[in-house]
């Protein structure tokens, strides 16, 4: 059975590739915005924010060090860390080149990590395809098999019909001909034929 295509919105497509930079460039501006209200040169809130961000990281290495660790907990706890780390710094800072550089590093750290997932994501569906295009060219190498198998049998069949009528229409040809023994056919191998009186005898 046919599967429906779907095809998606590019939007769609692009969203996942785009998050990212979308997320620090989210991170920056509203850093930039806190610095205008008022966190400029706080220390308070420059502490605050190198607090939150080492704990994030701590809780990522717990995550990835673990047994039992999940991966996707760990990239999540370390992006939050360098997340708190920029929105320190550009709320920190007076002006924009240090932001931009540490937006910068941050973005790549972050499709560094994204990347390893799109990869594994990657192969998983193409393992997918291909054991789903091997499932259909198994099935449908069975029908096609079955399909031969029983057009043979039709053939078989068609064959021994023809052929028997072919075989009744001689005997009846036969039977009219002068000197018709029905036990020599019976010798030969072909089916007793019923008792039948010649009318040329009479």
């Amino acid at each position: 059975m046919n599967e429906p295509i779907v095809a998606r919105h590019w939007l769609a497509l692009a969203a996942p590739k785009a998050a990212p930079a979308v997320s620090t460039t989210t991170v920056l501006i509203l850093g930039r915005i806190w610095n205008a209200n008022g966190a400029e040169h706080s220390v308070g809130n420059a502490a605050l924010m190198v607090v939150l961000a080492a704990g994030a990281a701590t809780a990522g290495a717990f995550a990835s060090a673990g047994r039992a660790g999940d991966p996707a907990i760990a990239g999540t706890a370390f992006a939050s860390s360098g997340a708190l780390a920029l929105a320190g710094v550009a709320g920190y800072a007076d002006g924009l080149p240090l932001p931009l550089l540490l937006w910068a590093l941050t973005t790549a750290v972050a499709y560094g990590i994204a990347a390893r997932y799109w990869r594994t994501d990657r192969r998983e569906h193409l393992a997918h395809q291909r054991h789903t295009a091997e499932r259909r060219e198994e099935h449908g190498h069975v029908e096609r098999v079955e399909a031969l198998r029983a057009g043979a049998q039709i053939e078989v069949a068609r064959s021994g019909a023809a052929y028997a009528e072919q075989l009744a229409q001689a005997l009846i040809h036969r039977e009219a001909l002068p000197g018709f023994a029905p036990a020599q056919l019976t010798r030969a191998g072909l089916p007793e034929l019923p008792a039948t009186e010649n009318p040329k005898e009479h």
